[in-house]
């Protein structure tokens, strides 16, 4: 099952976290408030196709959008899309709506938005792997573990 790698994967990187499990939400402030964080800490994970079979995870900010400008020009690329639910789930393992870095069938490079680091003890949620499944650890350790490329990307 997909949220047995997602967590298989934070083991294995020996980071500590708190699973939450909830049923489906309808909003970002609904998602905080069952999570126990603030709406900025909900972290977005976005799959990018930068080219055929050529993706990346996009860390993203509960509160905030990708910035497709910065990310083009952090990437050096003319082009980018997100790809439809179907190849997303072939990218990575992950239904939409499910997707994390952690555990993914493919190990796609990491861009998190600057937002998301520097702030010591700074606790994020992820998705799980499975609908209303969350993963809740330090963003430090986390952008550390997934080498994550930390830019500002997003508005």
């Amino acid at each position: 099952m997909s949220e047995e790698r997602a967590l298989a994967a934070l083991e294995a990187a020996r980071l500590e976290y708190a699973v939450t499990r909830h049923g489906r939400v309808g909003s970002l402030q609904e998602a905080a408030q069952v999570r126990g964080v603030e709406p900025r800490d909900i972290v977005k994970t976005l799959v990018v196709r930068r080219g055929e079979e050529d993706y990346l995870f996009v860390l993203v900010p509960g509160d905030r959008e990708i910035a497709w400008p910065k990310l083009r020009s952090l990437l050096g690329v003319n082009r980018l899309s997100m790809p439809d639910a179907g190849t997303a789930k072939e990218a990575t393992g992950y239904e939409r709506g499910t997707i994390t870095p952690f555990g993914s069938t493919n190990a796609w490079p990491v861009v998190a938005d600057a937002s998301l680091a520097g702030e010591q003890g700074r606790q994020i949620s992820l998705g799980a792997g499975a609908h209303g499944v969350a993963v809740t650890l330090d963003a430090e350790a986390a952008l550390t573990a997934l080498g994550a490329q930390v830019a500002d990307v997003t508005d």
